[in-house]
């Protein structure tokens, strides 16, 4: 079963270090998603942070084209 609390945790962390921090995190997560030291988290929920990231990095990147 997947930890919403924690995913939400590790994403908020995670996006308190920046755009360039959580860009760099995906790139490494979508590299080799077991390597990045996500401390606590399952694989499953793993990549439930990425996809999370993905989703806010999104709202950024379409606001850059604007």
């Amino acid at each position: 079963m997947v930890d919403k609390l924690k995913i939400e945790q590790c994403v908020e962390s995670l996006c308190q270090n920046g755009c360039a921090t959580v860009r760099a995190t995906i790139t490494a997560m979508e590299h080799d998603i077991a390597n990045v030291p996500l401390t606590g988290l399952e694989l499953t929920e793993q990549q439930h942070v990425l996809n999370e990231l993905k989703v806010i990095m999104s709202v950024y990147d379409n606001d850059d084209s604007e």
